[in-house]
């Protein structure tokens, strides 16, 4: 850390404070943002997301767009159904995978977007 990270003045804007204070939320609910961030934050994660973003999608549909076996795709997809990212839906015998809702689907549009920047 350089001298210019470090705040030259002792005090405190106290109002800017207790506002964001007010407005900051629990801890538990931090604990599953940052938890949300982690799980988005693997490549292969993020492919199958940008995938679901796109598409309803199955195992084996996934497995062939992103070159990998159905296992690895399975085990990513029961990590984001257990962290509720992903839903899934069974048609017979085909289980197929989508995003949560919409802020789930925002949130890899605007990474998108904010990566070709």
């Amino acid at each position: 850390m350089n001298g210019k990270d470090i705040c030259e003045v002792k005090s405190v804007n106290k109002k800017t404070v207790q506002e964001v204070k007010f407005r900051m939320p629990d801890d538990k609910i931090i604990l599953k943002t940052a938890d949300c961030f982690k799980i988005l934050g693997d490549p292969t994660r993020a492919r199958i997301l940008y995938a679901l973003s796109q598409k309803e999608l199955c195992v084996c549909d996934l497995s062939a767009l992103l070159g990998m076996t159905q296992s690895a795709i399975s085990h990513q997809l029961r990590l984001l159904r257990n962290t509720n990212i992903v839903k899934f839906r069974k048609e017979g015998k085909i289980v197929y995978y989508s995003l949560l809702d919409r802020h789930i689907i925002k949130l890899i549009e605007t990474g998108v977007k904010h990566a070709k920047e």
